[in-house]
């Protein structure tokens, strides 16, 4: 791939929406690509799998990142002769880093590649809070803490 060629955008999918995908396509994925910190700290989505995209202590990158997701995904062969592969959800805190992975995913081949937009925490309000706004938790939809 040319440095000029723009890789295409992971789907855009508001949490309600995705929690709806992940409902009703039992081979959807939901991965929450958070640092394990937050991961295990603040809490994540019920079911969700857990594969950094960037972590302490180097905050790179993960160089595994997309081998580990086309593992859960049965080494790469689920989907793989289908027409309509399943599904991958990346879900961050806010929303930007899912977008970063879910690039990188793409580059990679993979196909049905969705972000949840506002992520688990959505943005910072007024008083610098998070899940005041937006985002998964905000919703009200499943999540559990460690």
């Amino acid at each position: 791939m040319s440095k000029e060629s723009k890789v295409a955008d992971p789907v855009e999918l508001d949490p309600k929406e995705a929690y709806e995908m992940l409902q009703s396509n039992p081979q959807a994925v939901l991965i929450d690509i958070r640092s394990t910190m937050e991961h295990l700290m603040i809490g994540h989505p019920r079911d969700a799998i857990h594969i950094a995209w960037l972590d302490e202590p180097d905050w790179e990158p993960n160089p595994r990142f997309v081998s580990q997701v086309r593992e859960v995904m049965l080494g790469g062969l689920l989907g793989a002769e289908e027409s309509n592969p399943p599904s991958v959800v990346l879900i961050c805190r806010s929303g930007r880093r899912s977008v970063e992975a879910g690039h990188k995913l793409i580059e990679s081949g993979m196909t049905n590649v969705y972000h949840v937009s506002t992520g688990f925490e959505g943005p910072l309000d007024a008083d610098h809070h998070r899940s005041t706004k937006a985002g998964w938790r905000h919703d009200g939809l499943p999540w559990q803490q460690c």
